[in-house]
């Protein structure tokens, strides 16, 4: 198999579902409504893919990226049901409005701007909401990580065959993205999962060195159990 193709191969089906509201770490909660704001870009960063597919890309990405539109589709859908159960901070939505156009005008390539906001935003605010959520969005969140894991290296491999590379510019607008998220937080708090500057920090490493050492943990990052979840919370899995 060719690398698409283990990537393609890696995926494992999952079924979003409306689970209910629980209780969110306290301190987190502006930025968690700010961060679930943004899944206003999940469909644009299919629509990168897709645009991406009408010119030159890999003949053999072509399965894996149709695949991985459909994946933004859900995850839309998820975070849809996550709002539905803790609401949504009006404000914060038009912001991320505002920010989702930028994104979608910037003038790099759709991969790349796919690549970068998976791997530098998406990578950093999912395990926010695995350290900081309630049970449906600690859920939720271990689910679509799996799946940008194989995104964002499937983007990456998109990139180094067609030799391209993150403008200025774009890197811009990921720091611009990740700090109004965290701006909420404070940069002195000692619970580092709530301080705004570790948050920062591993957008940066994620963008510049494709990894994140502060966030190891996620590895084991606590999850619901079952006796602790409604089975009407639970996501089905094929």
């Amino acid at each position: 198999m060719n690398p698409y193709q283990k990537l393609l191969a890696r995926k494992r089906t999952w079924t979003p579902i409306q689970s209910t509201a629980g209780k969110l770490k306290e301190g987190s909660e502006e930025v968690i409504f700010r961060a679930l704001a943004l899944r206003h870009m999940e469909l644009p960063v299919g629509d990168f893919i897709d645009e991406a597919l009408k010119n030159e890309v890999p003949k053999a990405s072509v399965d894996l990226l149709r695949s991985n539109i459909k994946d933004e589709e859900k995850h839309d859908l998820a975070l849809g049901y996550i709002t539905n159960a803790l609401g949504m901070d009006e404000k914060a939505e038009s912001e991320a409005l505002k920010l989702r156009d930028a994104w979608i005008q910037h003038p790099d390539h759709t991969v790349l701007k796919a690549m970068v906001a998976e791997r530098a935003i998406f990578f950093v605010l999912l395990p926010f909401f695995r350290f900081n959520g309630d049970a449906g969005l600690r859920t939720v969140s271990a689910d679509i990580s799996r799946d940008e894991q194989v995104h964002v290296a499937a983007n990456s491999l998109v990139c180094r065959e067609l030799g391209l590379s993150v403008s200025p510019s774009l890197d811009k607008l990921r720091k611009a993205t990740i700090n109004w998220v965290m701006q909420p937080l404070s940069g002195v708090e000692q619970d580092k999962y709530l301080n705004k500057q570790f948050w920062l920090d591993q957008s940066d490493s994620l963008m510049y060195s494709g990894k994140a050492e502060g966030l190891i943990e996620t590895q084991r990052a606590r999850m619901p159990a079952f006796f602790e979840t409604s089975n009407s919370d639970l996501p089905s899995y094929a």
